[in-house]
């Protein structure tokens, strides 16, 4: 795409910014009183539509839709927004594991993200058949690895683990693979703070170095060795190892609170993505609009939740996420 085309889709983008929800916004939402009240602040803010009024994930899942009609509609290559499609689509992947290998009867529902480059159908109809040729090559292994696993030990971590962490490497690779800097930071971040995670997760649960090592990909700003063996010795080693790293504010936060460490991870990306605010001729600014958007579908989302589990407002905003704007 010319540079000129850019600039047009970037002059877009900043007039969509400066409706993305600022700390105001996600203050006054933490200060309704019901689930009920969020939806119609929300509503009166135009999420949702018609067909969605007084549904919450309906009106979640049409704000995601919007957010990528609005980038067909500027007439990009879409390729360049393929990675970050890949999350949803490992999830179908795994989703169709589990229910290709469940009883009928007790086969869960809901399960799938629509709106994938294999369906949800598709997906479920190429495990069923064994037909995992049909799949990407960055899913195929997986995928065959992943089925036999679950069939013949039952073991639905083993499947998890399998499918997250070809997620993973099918992310670092597209990084690697990508033209534009903002991919290959994307790439960077979400592979080493999901490996951190790993971490942080496997050493609350007495996981060994092993375990850690096949769930966790290779990346360039972490030795995934030393941190596993870190996380072996105690949360402690993990703070201490990620100290030398780009990370250490990964492991203060992890010294604070749990959900302060999960805050953390989903701001980290968000801190990536600071820069394009000044670019003005690549894609970059367009992939951190997704991501701002994602992100401030993913805070309503905690708030909603809070409130309809009765947590207190200081409970919500110790959750909620640092917003692009």
């Amino acid at each position: 795409m010319s540079n000129a085309n850019y600039t047009y889709a970037v002059a877009r983008i900043r007039a969509l910014e400066t409706k993305l929800f600022n700390q105001a916004v996600i203050d006054q939402l933490i200060g309704c009183a019901t689930e009920e009240e969020c939806i119609q602040v929300l509503e009166e803010k135009g999420w949702g539509d018609q067909e969605t009024s007084g549904d919450p994930e309906a009106m979640l899942t049409r704000e995601e839709e919007k957010t990528w009609e609005t980038i067909r509609e500027m007439g990009v290559d879409m390729s360049v927004f393929d990675v970050l499609s890949y999350p949803n689509l490992f999830h179908n992947l795994k989703a169709a594991i589990k229910e290709a290998c469940t009883p009928e009867g007790s086969r869960p529902v809901n399960i799938y993200y629509e709106d994938t480059s294999i369906s949800p159908q598709e997906m479920l109809e190429i495990i069923q058949n064994k037909e995992f040729s049909r799949l990407p090559e960055n899913m195929a292994e997986a995928a065959r690895e992943a089925y036999e696993a679950l069939l013949h030990t039952r073991d639905g971590q083993l499947c998890d683990v399998i499918i997250d962490r070809a997620a993973l490497n099918a992310i670092y690779q597209a990084g690697r693979k990508a033209k534009d800097k903002i991919i290959k930071d994307y790439a960077e971040s979400i592979v080493a703070v999901a490996d951190i995670r790993i971490a942080v997760r496997s050493q609350k649960t007495g996981k060994t170095v092993e375990f850690m090592k096949r769930a966790m990909a290779e990346c360039e700003s972490l030795n995934v060795d030393q941190l596993a063996r870190a996380a072996a010795g105690g949360m402690e080693a993990v703070t201490e190892y990620l100290a030398g790293t780009a990370y250490a504010q990964g492991g203060q936060a992890i010294a604070e609170s749990p959900s302060a460490f999960e805050r953390w991870c989903d701001n980290r990306l968000m801190q990536d993505m600071q820069p394009q605010k000044y670019e003005v001729f690549s894609v970059g600014p367009l992939v951190a609009y997704v991501l701002a958007r994602l992100n401030e579908i993913k805070t309503v989302r905690i708030i909603l939740s809070g409130k309809q589990n009765g947590f207190s407002d200081d409970s919500i905003r110790e959750r909620v996420r640092d917003m692009y704007v």
